[in-house]
């Protein structure tokens, strides 16, 4: 056999070292780079594009055609001169930046003294550069010694043990990456807040924070989302955030202007979008509307304006505002209550004290001017912040002694109650002024929406026979009013010759499937055979109309990924039809409960349906323009595209809650057994947390590829959830894994997801998460799960027709709750 030539050999000795890290052995020279094991961030050597002197080693976007950097090592100490750098692991585990001269101009600081064979620098797909030993531990990670970039799942101190602030620097100019004097992180005077500084002077400051550990912060049409927490590590504080999977590039960054913007990579036009900004508008900035002044975001145009029961001090807002009456000491004063407002800076913290108490913390105080209140309990059950004693404490009392610097108004409803200190008499004038005001503007507001209501109901009425005239013809134009000429829908109205051409008048072969309102048909509409699902509303439901109405009126209003998307609708004479995007694999259960298919289901795409059917009501609940109840989520009502991507449907029972409302009542409780919630299945009590409810039970039916109703566990359990339970507590959940994926599924995360399920199948409504903590815990493994309580069970005590609704009222003689113990 011919030996190879040496050059091959060292050629395939190259091919085996892996690019994303470095080694005692292998350093970094000018012209090289390291890439991430992805692909998806590169380390490097650079030169900004105003300089041809000054190289820096940082870490960028490896994939996006416009240089991003997001880490930059010897930004203060750049190689001069274009003299040749070299980026090395030195003896004691340290990397060591230094120049063709030998002079070290950067190196991270481990305390790692003793040399260990098999320690590497590695950049990970994260973006984040870590040194680490081979025994896995960590010594040191660009992490935790940031630039002005922060990325998923990097944490930014708000409050640390000893005082120590990790903060983000912005760079000098858009091509100069020096420090400037514009840093943001963690205010070391509070605990609670944020703040961008301009060297030493508070340029913007995020308001107190108020308890809440889990916020969605944005969520497109296209289905991402950002998840910004606050974590508690032993009474420390650090914020992050994270990204739902299949996201595009996201970044947190502080330019050089001193803006915060968070930053996200549009493919379409290869460019970076700000979808949040700060200080924005200019009235954000720091005092900017001066004492007792506040930023009003809620106006058309943002401006200063003066708190209630104070007027401008001045012709313009520089010197803030005044009280228009003086504050007694020893008069009872009153407190107006403003909400919705961004907290003022420069609050004393009182700690282990109820609403009351901080009430009368500010009261007896002559020099308080305000106070506000937060539970840090509503923000998660993890919250853990220690008083001085060691205690838990709960609550968050801010007073404010003086003037109030730096509030605002928020636009989007978010914000807290401010309670200001005010005289008794310009309350009560206030009180005298609105009781006149109020009815006079109540009474404009009704004559206007009457007009309003006529005008809208006579154009809607005029579009729909514009659009049956064209598209009907005239023989058919004659038939039965459309049911929907009162609602006006930027919808479709599509013929129904058409779609009787479109499923070859309804044939049985092009029908996809039935259930309680109807049958379900494939076609193929207009000359273009674009594929549809039509679904033909059953003439003798008496649900019919109203499920109808409620689909086109709602549905046509909702865009996302995870929710199918309606095309277009037809009434003719008794019929009524809606046109649906078509979906080729049909619904969740046709696979999940179908033994001789449910293996196309393997653990990674019921994973992603699991967090898809999250996703989709999350959109429903908090980030759509409305809140939207579902009320029958199943697996049935689950429909998958060509890549198993989920989309809930069926929206005939969904309920809209407006303003404030978060509960409401019904005497007809619709849906599906087994799905419905306690409290709505036996009180009619519904709320959004009626459909996390059911997305638990549909959570433990994809884990487990069985029922609810399963007869397989009616020997022993009333249902699958009391089974899950079961096993849940003795320690072997591991037994309610489909036995078609238990082999080859990550048993944490699988186990994790029933953990969630049980979380989410909770008795008490107020204990179930809300679906933005469901899917953060979904999304991160890390994330802490809370201890679930054991959930009641219904047993069922007549014949159920498999899909079929009850749309009376569910009385006690029907169904029962037991509490049961697992064996």
């Amino acid at each position: 056999m011919t030996p190879l030539p040496v050059f091959v050999l060292l050629s395939l000795v190259c091919l085996c070292k892996s690019d994303d890290r470095l080694t005692p052995e292998k350093s970094l020279n000018a012209g090289d780079k390291l890439v991430s094991s992805g692909g998806i961030f590169a380390l490097g050597f650079f030169t900004p594009a105003n300089s041809t002197a000054d190289t820096y080693i940082g870490i960028w976007y490896n994939k996006i055609p416009e240089r991003t950097y997001v880490w930059v090592a010897n930004r203060d100490k750049p190689i001069k001169n274009g003299s040749p750098g070299k980026l090395a692991m030195s003896s004691d585990s340290d990397l060591v930046l230094s120049d063709s001269q030998g002079r070290t101009l950067w190196t991270t600081t481990n305390n790692f003294t003793s040399a260990t064979t098999g320690t590497a620098a590695i950049l990970f797909d994260s973006g984040n550069l870590v040194i680490r030993l081979p025994n896995g531990t960590d010594i040191w990670q660009s992490f935790h010694y940031p630039t002005d970039t922060a990325l998923p799942d990097m944490v930014l101190p708000l409050s640390t043990n000893d005082g120590i602030l990790m903060r983000l620097i912005a760079w000098r100019a858009p091509d100069d990456p020096a420090s400037s004097d514009y840093s943001m992180g963690g205010d070391s005077s509070s605990d609670l807040q944020v703040v961008i500084w301009n060297g030493t002077r508070p340029y913007w400051r995020r308001s107190a924070w108020d308890g809440s550990l889990v916020s969605a912060l944005y969520q497109s049409n296209t289905g991402f989302i950002v998840t910004e927490t606050i974590v508690d590590r032993g009474g420390e504080l650090y914020m992050t955030f994270t990204v739902s999977e299949g996201s595009p590039s996201m970044r947190m960054t502080l330019d050089y202007k001193g803006t915060f913007k968070f930053l996200v990579w549009n493919s379409n036009s290869s460019s970076w979008e700000a979808f949040i900004e700060h200080p924005s508008p200019i009235c954000e900035r720091y005092a900017y509307c001066g004492p007792f002044g506040y930023c009003d975001a809620a106006e058309t145009v943002p401006k200063c304006n003066c708190l209630s029961g104070f007027e401008p001090d001045g012709v313009n807002f520089s010197r803030g505002c005044r009280r228009k009456e003086d504050l007694k000491c020893g008069i009872d004063n009153n407190f107006s209550t403003l909400r919705g407002m961004k907290t003022p800076d420069k609050f004393l913290y009182v700690r282990n004290r109820s609403f009351d108490q901080c009430t009368e913390e500010c009261r007896r105080n002559c020099s308080c001017s305000a106070y506000a209140y937060a539970n840090l309990r509503n923000g998660s059950a993890y919250a853990n912040l220690k008083n001085g004693s060691g205690a838990a404490d709960q609550s968050r009392c801010l007073i404010w002694l003086g003037g109030l610097v730096d509030t605002g108004k928020f636009r989007d409803g978010g914000g807290e109650n401010l309670y200001l200190r005010l005289a008794s008499s310009t309350v009560d004038k206030e009180s005298k002024v609105l009781k006149i005001i109020l009815p006079i503007v109540a009474s404009l507001l009704i004559l206007a929406s009457i007009c309003l209501v006529w005008i809208c109901k006579s154009r809607g009425k005029r579009r729909i026979k514009e659009i049956k005239n064209k598209h009907t013809p005239q023989h058919l134009q004659n038939s039965k009013l459309n049911e929907l000429e009162n609602e006006s829908i930027d919808l479709p109205y599509i013929c129904f010759e058409d779609i009787v051409t479109a499923t070859d008048n309804f044939s049985d072969y092009k029908m996809l499937g039935k259930g309680g309102f109807g049958k379900v048909y494939k076609g193929l509409l207009g000359g273009g055979g674009k594929e549809v699902a039509v679904k033909r509303l059953s003439k003798s439901s008496g649900q019919g109309a109203e499920e109808f109405r409620n689909e086109v009126v709602l549905i046509a209003k909702l865009q996302h990924r995870n929710l199918v998307r309606l095309l277009g609708y037809c009434t003719y004479e008794d019929e009524k039809l809606l046109i649906y995007e078509y979906l080729p694999n049909k619904s969740l259960d046709a696979f999940l409960f179908d033994a001789t298919r449910n293996s196309v289901l393997d653990w990674l795409t019921r994973f992603k349906v699991i967090k898809g059917i999250a996703r989709g009501l999350l959109y429903l609940h908090q980030d759509s323009r409305l809140t939207i109840i579902h009320r029958d989520l199943k697996a049935s009502n689950v429909l998958l595209d060509a890549e198993m991507n989920p989309k809930i449907s069926d929206f005939g029972m969904a309920r809209i809650f407006g303003g404030n409302e978060q509960q409401a009542n019904t005497i007809h409780v619709v849906g599906t057994y087994g799905y419905m919630s306690p409290e709505y299945a036996m009180e009619g009590s519904f709320s959004v947390k009626s459909d996390t409810y059911s997305f638990g039970v549909l959570l433990l039916e994809i884990v487990s590829g069985s029922k609810i109703s399963s007869s397989h566990f009616m020997t022993d359990f009333t249902s699958l959830i009391a089974y899950a339970w079961s096993l849940w507590k003795d320690g072997n959940a591991r037994e309610l894994v489909d036995s078609s994926i238990v082999e080859n599924c990550p048993l944490h995360e699988v186990l994790r997801c029933v953990h969630i399920g049980l979380l989410c199948v909770q008795d008490n409504p107020n204990a179930r998460p809300l679906m933005s903590s469901t899917v953060f815990m979904l999304e991160n493994e890390t994330a802490l799960l809370p201890t679930p309580k054991e959930p009641l069970y219904f047993r069922q005590r007549y014949d159920e027709v498999e899909d079929q609704r009850d749309t009376m009222g569910i009385t006690l003689n029907k169904m029962t709750i037991t509490m049961q113990e697992g064996r």
